[in-house]
């Protein structure tokens, strides 16, 4: 029994804490100029955790209807029978207290934040029924992380926090449209919405444009922080790790899809080495 709810939190599939993580990890090098409280370190990096295994239960019982219907879901813990929903909400509400008590250690400030951030990751997974954006509301939700480690930090959230957290919503909106891109079929045929079915036959280019726009405001961080060379030279490297994304996706089979949103993990790994090592060389 244990090993379902392992399974229904995802935490055999780390490479989608790992991403959510390295914004989180991005936020408070910038805030501290690379020297974070430890404890705001360690807060911050498991309640990402619980938090990305809370929203994964919740997506999972939000699509506990559609999932036996979906090929690449078929086998969840819900949808196979191996959990009850009602179990499934009560693990949910367990993960939520959990963070909370992590949060509680930090400022008076990140605590209010929190409430906001626990609204977007539980309100998101319903999105997919009411908006043909839900991508971009989790990120969103996912990039909250990033004015509660500014706040958490700093106790304020100056201007450079907006900036990235833009970018990170840009960028959750690319990969999470990558990993929809996978499923488009059957959502098509279950009337789910996603970024994927909006886009249509656009959905490269569109993705492109956005990528780009995502390094630039990855510079813009970059010009307000006053970073140096190993900072842009991440950039390079990320951007490189877009252009294969595209590649990737070129001729949006299923597999290179979704080997195209793994590869987003190079990405936030990427900038996150040139933010250790600039803000280590100064």
């Amino acid at each position: 029994m244990l090993k379902h709810y392992w399974l229904l939190a995802r935490f055999d599939k780390p490479i989608g804490t790992l991403i959510l993580l390295y914004p989180a990890l991005w936020a408070l090098w910038i805030a501290s100029d690379g020297q974070p409280n430890l404890l705001v370190l360690i807060v911050i990096s498991l309640g990402v955790i619980v938090m990305r295994a809370a929203g994964c239960v919740i997506n999972d019982y939000a699509d506990r209807d559609f999932d036996p219907h979906v090929e690449r879901t078929q086998q969840r813990p819900i949808a196979a029978g191996h959990i009850t929903p009602k179990a499934a909400l009560i693990f949910f509400t367990a993960l939520c207290l959990l963070a909370f008590g992590l949060v509680l250690l930090l400022n008076t400030f990140t605590i209010l934040l929190s409430f906001i951030g626990a609204f977007l990751a539980a309100s998101y997974p319903f999105m997919k029924r009411y908006t043909q954006l839900p991508q971009a509301y989790l990120g969103v939700a996912f990039g909250w992380a990033i004015p509660m480690a500014f706040a958490a930090q700093l106790n304020e959230i100056p201007t450079v926090a907006w900036v990235l957290y833009a970018a990170v919503i840009l960028w959750a909106l690319v990969y999470d449209t990558m990993y929809a891109m996978v499923d488009k079929e059957d959502d098509l045929k279950i009337g789910v919405k996603s970024t994927a079915i909006l886009f249509g036959n656009y959905d490269r280019h569109i993705m492109g444009a956005l990528q780009i726009v995502i390094v630039l405001l990855l510079v813009l961080v970059g010009k307000i922080q006053d970073l140096g060379g190993f900072y842009y030279v991440s950039l390079i490297a990320a951007a490189g790790f877009s252009i294969y994304q595209q590649t990737l996706i070129f001729h949006r089979e299923k597999s290179a899809c979704f080997k195209a949103f793994l590869n987003n993990n190079w990405f936030g790994l990427v900038v996150f080495i040139g933010l250790v090592l600039d803000y280590g060389w100064k």
